[in-house]
């Protein structure tokens, strides 16, 4: 009792008297010796240099403190590739003020998680997004001030166009590959067009990044060519032709409906992964002429917490790595420089160097854009006034065609450059039309064009309507009274989530009223007064005739009071480019003229 072992102090073994020194025996066994000193030496020097390395080892791998988690967020197409790598990363035991980072990897939206962020509600330490072109709309929007910057890119993807394979050899006689070509077939004002042989599917640009850098690509090449009323036409067809995401896009193509062979807009990459999953039934990837915007993957961290973002900066230059470009090229992604893996072969379709690189457009052309689409896909309120006076019974020089018949044709084309779900009226006007004073009559009330009216469709009483209605022959026009009833009626129903437009169609602007009624400077005073830049309804002019010409100026007033246009038609097919102007000045409405 009382006594201390020391064996526990070394090492546990007994302790000892140091033995007697050994003898020095001559000969071979003192050679011996000789050769052991050395070795004694090195065995020392191993046994420091393994201690050394197992010291420096512990400290960069150090998790005594516990683990450290790392929460990635990133678009679906790229996070299962970052998850490969993270695995590989929590693998190696990074550590950081001696924990261990845990790094997960969750998929999401980059669209969704730009909203969260701007709201300050996304659950993200670092954040990997599909497109700086993204990052950049979303930054101008609501909250977006606090957004961070784009900053370095782990991955590109070209944007490209996609056929199935099975239709390819068909489409290269009706379609060249390129973003011209493709707002050519989709120009809702070129039925005449290759949108005859070819449909164009998009990708919504609020929701997926491939199709915001196709719609910014096409618009590029579009002002290039001095095509807007072209682009703004394909615009509007598109916004009616959206799938739902890209493996649905792609998986559609494949599927036989009607004649027209659809063509869709991708990610190179996301054409990778459909022939991957589905070989039996493949697209391929047609690259545009003029080059193309690509997705750029750009890291960013988003943590506030001073060692979460240590965390953060030493995963993301991880993932800048050579093997992690490796992994991703792996999974049909291209490096930053344009290099592609194996997957991205020339058998299996694709072209292995990069395609030609269009300039990014800058924060302001995205932001337009953005705005351009949303206004866009506003659905339409639409109010028409017919002139029926006696001089739209009047024949047109050179045609087989009264005035009426010409304006009536004109209604029908514009008619058909509406979708489904617009909303729209028509009302007829000359003198004394219901009842004396009254120079106009309601004949299809506003409502959807889907709607039932007298047993049949809206848009289907709209064309019969049209098409009988005849000149009433000792009318005059009594424009102005109508255009006030009007503009009053569609300022007091107003619809927040629609444009809302008075369409005149007329064989000239003059009032013509011998009973009184609304003088000329009284109408101007009054839309000028009424007219609201915050709730616009604007005034769309369309005159037929040879009478036309000498009521320009007024025609003008009129629809400039109300953030409007006028227009001249010479003949009827110039209808479908006066319908786009007109939707083209409402997207900039009301601003458009500075």
């Amino acid at each position: 009792m009382g006594r201390h072992r020391t064996d526990d102090l070394d090492g546990g073994h007994p302790a000892q008297e140091p033995p007697p020194a050994p003898r020095k025996r001559a000969g071979r066994a003192a050679g011996r010796g000789r050769v052991l000193v050395p070795l004694a030496g090195a065995v020392a020097l191993a046994v420091l240099l393994g201690v050394a390395a197992f010291v420096i080892f512990n400290r960069e791998h150090d998790c005594s403190s516990g683990k450290l988690p790392l929460r990635v967020v990133a678009s679906p197409d790229i996070q299962p590739a970052l998850s490969k790598i993270a695995g590989n990363y929590n693998k190696a035991l990074h550590s950081i003020d001696s924990k261990c980072v845990e790094v997960t990897v969750a998929k999401e939206s980059s669209a969704r998680t730009a909203n969260g962020l701007a709201a300050g509600k996304a659950d993200a330490d670092l954040w990997v997004a599909d497109s700086s072109l993204l990052v950049s709309a979303a930054r101008s929007g609501p909250g977006g001030a606090s957004l961070p910057q784009p900053v370095e890119s782990i991955a590109v993807s070209p944007v490209v166009l996609a056929a199935a394979k099975s239709e390819a050899d068909k489409l290269a006689q009706a379609l060249k590959p390129s973003w011209s070509a493709m707002i050519a077939a989709a120009n809702v004002a070129n039925p005449d067009g290759p949108g005859k042989k070819v449909r164009v599917l998009a990708l919504d640009p609020q929701k997926n990044s491939a199709g915001l850098a196709a719609l910014l690509a096409a618009a590029g090449a579009a002002k290039e060519a001095g095509k807007d009323k072209e682009l703004v036409g394909a615009l509007k067809e598109l916004s009616g032709q959206l799938a739902s995401d890209p493996a649905a896009l792609l998986a559609s193509l494949t599927v036989k409906s009607g004649r027209r062979i659809p063509v869709g807009v991708a990610s190179e990459q996301a054409v990778y992964v459909h022939n991957s999953k589905k070989p039996d039934s493949p697209v391929v990837a047609l690259y545009p002429d003029e080059g193309t915007l690509s997705l750029d993957y750009p890291v960013m961290v988003v943590t506030k917490d001073a060692g979460v973002q240590k965390a953060a900066n030493d995963f993301a230059r991880e993932i800048g790595t050579e093997s992690a470009k490796k992994v991703l090229r792996g999974y049909g992604f291209r490096s930053p420089d344009g290099r592609a893996g194996s997957v991205l072969s020339k058998d299996k379709g694709f072209t292995v160097k990069a395609p030609a690189a269009l300039t990014p457009p800058d924060t302001k052309s995205v932001a337009r854009m953005v705005q351009t689409w949303s206004r866009l896909n506003l659905g339409t309120r639409l109010l028409t006034l017919l002139d029926v006076s006696g001089t739209m019974a009047l024949p047109v020089p050179g045609t087989n065609m009264t005035r009426m018949q010409a304006i009536n044709k004109i209604a029908t084309e514009g008619l058909d450059l509406f979708p489904a779900d617009s909303e729209m009226g028509l009302w007829s006007f000359s003198t004394h039309m219901d009842g004396q004073g009254k120079d106009w009559k309601e004949l299809v009330s506003v409502g959807p064009l889907t709607e039932s009216v007298n047993g049949v469709l809206r848009k289907q009483e709209l064309v019969k309507t049209f098409a009988a209605l005849q000149a009433n022959a000792t009318g005059d026009t009594g424009l102005n009274d109508t255009v006030k009833a009007a503009y009053t009626e569609l300022t007091r129903t107003y619809q927040e989530d629609k444009i809302n437009t008075l369409l005149i169609l007329t064989d000239g602007a003059g009032n013509d009223d011998p009973s009184g009624g609304v003088g000329d400077a009284e109408l101007l005073q009054f839309l000028k007064k009424t007219y609201n830049p915050k709730r616009p309804v604007s005034i769309l002019l369309i005159a037929f005739g040879p009478d036309a010409a000498a009521g320009k100026q007024r025609m003008d007033a009129l629809a400039k009071a109300t953030g409007g246009e006028a227009y001249i038609a010479k003949n009827i097919l110039q209808v479908r480019d006066f319908f786009l102007q007109g939707m083209e000045r409402r997207l900039c409405a009301p601003k458009c003229d500075g």
